[in-house]
């Protein structure tokens, strides 16, 4: 069984003050009026809960009464380390969270890997280092349930959509049930924790973000283009998970999605600005939740 690592650190690590805190970050899902009937992925951040979890958590209350009975979740996850040479799927027995273990979907896993034509390896490994999948199962069992999962490591690679679009082929012929969702946050800007401030510190590099950065991603996002993913993110340095983003939008198009939809937007400066940044725009990061 997968153990956690930033349980404790990202997000609450015992069972009760997780509880606690998902009650505190719990969201009203999105109008339904606005979205189409059937939903097949999203995209959600993955920082430390209380900078994004409120957002990760609006997606999942929005997509929780479209989303299948018995569906195995599959997660893209962000890679923030180097080794990950292409997209990993976990062939453990279980993840464990504070609120319980998810099982991992082993039939699908070793579906994928049979008929992924190269696009995908078996590697449990390029998860144990990494968080951005994790964060999510402990706000997706509070609202799903004991449900199961399939966990792949998603690196920046040129080939991501083509992964993407290759497992939404194989669980269409396998006439298999599940719910896609992507990992990424967007925009890391200022100089002192990120190197990257090209439009100059302060409030004129938060707008330029808000305004101007951030939603070339999203914009990306919003019409599916997921082969344009991965060099966007290269050159404007606008997502963390760019391999994550390109697979999810390439499979929701596979599945039948023609649109994204945004779900809420944000930044850690403005959803911590008090406590941490007092009235200075320091160094923070974007979050955006999407659905497909």
């Amino acid at each position: 069984m997968r153990q956690p690592i930033v349980a404790g650190r990202f997000y609450p690590g015992t069972e009760r003050a997780c509880q606690t805190h998902l009650e505190r970050i719990d969201a009203e899902p999105a109008s339904a009026e606005e979205l189409p009937a059937q939903l097949v992925a999203a995209i959600v951040p993955h920082a430390g809960w209380d900078c994004s979890g409120h957002v990760a958590m609006e997606v999942f209350r929005t997509v929780e009464p479209r989303v299948p009975p018995g569906a195995t979740f599959l997660l893209f996850g962000a890679v923030h380390r180097f080794g990950v040479a292409r997209a990993s799927v976990d062939t453990g027995d279980a993840w464990h969270t504070p609120l319980g273990p998810l099982q991992v979907d082993a039939s699908l896993a070793e579906l994928l890997l049979d008929e992924g034509g190269g696009l995908l390896i078996a590697d449990s490994g390029s998860h144990n280092a990494e968080h951005s999948i994790e964060v999510q199962l402990p706000m997706i069992r509070h609202v799903f349930g004991d449900c199961p999962i399939l966990p792949i490591a998603a690196p920046p690679r040129a080939d991501s959509h083509d992964v993407g679009c290759r497992v939404a082929e194989i669980v269409q012929r396998a006439g298999r049930q599940v719910f896609i969702v992507g990992t990424t946050d967007l925009t890391h800007y200022g100089r002192k924790f990120y190197g990257f401030a090209p439009a100059g510190t302060g409030r004129q590099g938060l707008d330029w973000v808000k305004t101007e950065n951030d939603p070339r991603m999203i914009d990306l996002m919003r019409r599916l283009k997921a082969e344009e993913v991965v060099a966007e993110a290269a050159e404007h340095q606008n997502a963390c998970g760019a391999g994550a983003v390109a697979a999810t939008l390439a499979a929701a198009r596979q599945l039948g999605s023609t649109e994204g939809h945004l779900i809420d937007y944000t930044t850690s400066y403005d959803v911590v600005r008090d406590p941490l940044y007092g009235e200075t725009v320091s160094d923070f990061v974007g979050y955006v939740g999407m659905v497909f």
